[in-house]
C-alpha cells in the first residue's frame, strides 16, 4: 500500500505539505500542490478516509442502506443516487439489507463506524422501532427514500402512492369493469398500505363497493402474486381487471395469467403501480404508473446534501407524483 511518506518523496516535499494538500488545511505554492498532485495521481495513494475525518469533521462519503436484492426498481433508484451523490462530492458505501430488521440494524451500524457523513435509508417494515429511534437520538443526518413511515422526525422522500393506484382503478372503472381485484404488497409496508388506500378511493370515486375478498397479498413478491392471482380466480364471480401494486408482483401476475391460459386484456384487464423496461415488450404492452425513480434519488442526495449544511433546519417530507402510461392491458 502506497503511504504518504512516498508520495513525499516523489513530490520532493514533506509529509506535512502532502496532509496540507490533501486536507486543504493551508495554502499550499501552486507549483508546489500541482507536484503533490501529481505524484498522488502517478502513486494512485488514497489515503486514509477516517483518519482525514478526524481533521476535517467529514469523510465526504453517504451511506446507502437499501434492500437492492428484493425489486429491480431499488437498482434503478441506487444509480440516480450515485450520480447525484458523485456529482456534488461524495462517494458512496452500500450495504445491502435484503428487507431483514436485524441485517438492516447491522448495516446501519456498519456504515455508521466509516463515520459516512450521512445516511439514506430505505427502511424495513420493523425500522420504525428498531433502527429510526436510534438514528433520531444519535442526530444521525438521515434521510429516508421510497418508504416513508408516520411521522416528521426525519428527512423523507418518495412517490405519492395514494391519488396515483386510485387513477388506475378508475381507469379500469371507465372500461366498465365492476370487479376490480388487487394484488397489493406486503402488508407491514408503507407502501403498500398507501396503495392499498389508494384503491379503495378509487373505488368509491368510481361508485363501486369495497369487497375485502378482492384483495389478496402477494407478499411484494412474484411467487407471491402468482399464488394471489390463482386465490382471485376462483372467486364467485372472479376480477375482471386487476391492480398490480409493483413490478415483481405484475411479473408473477403475468406468468401465473400465462400458465392458466388468461389472455391479458381480453379475459383479464391489468394495470400495474410501476413501469418497468420491458413493459411495452409483452403482448399486450402493459398500463402502468410510472414512478419518477430518477427524480427521488436525485432528491434524496440533495435533501440530505442540505441536512448536512443545516443540521437545525425543519425535517421535511417530499412526495413525487407518478406518471400514468396507458397501453393496452387494460383493455384499451
Amino acid at each position: 500500500m502506497v503511504t504518504m511518506k512516498q508520495v513525499a518523496e516523489l513530490a520532493g516535499v514533506s509529509i506535512t505539505t502532502v496532509s496540507h494538500v490533501l486536507n486543504e488545511t493551508r495554502k499550499v505554492a501552486p507549483d508546489t500542490r500541482e507536484r503533490v498532485l501529481a505524484a498522488i495521481e502517478s502513486t494512485g495513494y488514497t489515503g486514509d478516509a477516517i483518519a482525514r475525518s478526524l481533521v476535517t469533521g467529514g469523510t465526504r462519503s453517504l451511506g446507502v442502506a437499501i434492500s437492492v436484492v428484493t425489486n429491480p426498481y431499488f437498482a434503478e433508484l441506487l444509480a440516480a443516487i450515485e450520480s447525484q451523490a458523485t456529482a456534488a462530492g461524495y462517494t458512496l458505501l452500500l450495504m445491502d439489507t435484503h428487507d431483514d430488521t436485524e441485517i438492516e440494524r447491522t448495516a446501519v451500524r456498519a456504515l455508521r463506524s466509516r463515520r459516512v457523513d450521512g445516511l439514506l435509508l430505505t427502511p424495513s417494515s420493523a425500522a420504525r422501532s428498531s433502527v429510526l429511534p436510534e438514528l433520531i437520538r444519535l442526530g444521525m443526518p438521515t434521510v429516508l427514500v421510497d418508504r416513508l413511515p408516520a411521522g416528521r422526525a426525519l428527512d423523507q422522500v418518495g412517490p405519492e402512492n395514494v391519488q396515483a393506484t386510485s387513477k388506475l382503478v378508475e381507469h379500469l372503472a371507465g372500461h366498465g369493469h365492476t370487479r376490480i381485484g388487487m394484488v397489493s404488497g406486503a402488508e407491514e409496508l408503507t407502501t403498500s398500505q398507501e396503495r392499498v388506500l389508494g384503491y379503495r378511493l378509487g373505488l368509491g370515486r368510481a361508485g363501486l363497493a369495497w369487497d375485502p375478498a378482492l384483495v389478496i397479498s402477494g407478499n411484494s413478491s412474484n411467487l407471491g402474486a402468482r399464488d394471489a392471482l390463482r386465490q382471485l380466480r376462483i372467486l364467485d364471480p372472479p376480477p375482471t381487471a386487476l391492480i398490480t401494486g409493483n413490478n415483481v408482483m405484475t411479473a408473477g401476475v403475468l406468468h401465473a395469467a400465462r400458465a392458466e391460459g388468461v389472455r391479458i386484456g381480453e379475459d383479464l384487464a391489468i394495470a400495474a403501480y410501476d413501469d418497468m423496461d420491458w413493459a411495452e415488450l409483452v403482448d399486450p404492452p402493459l398500463t402502468t404508473m410510472a414512478q419518477p425513480v430518477d427524480q427521488i434519488g436525485r432528491a434524496a442526495v440533495d435533501m440530505l446534501v442540505r441536512r448536512l449544511a443545516d443540521p437545525q433546519r425543519e425535517p421535511e417530507t417530499v412526495r413525487f407524483p407518478a406518471e400514468f402510461r396507458g397501453r393496452k392491458s387494460c383493455g384499451c
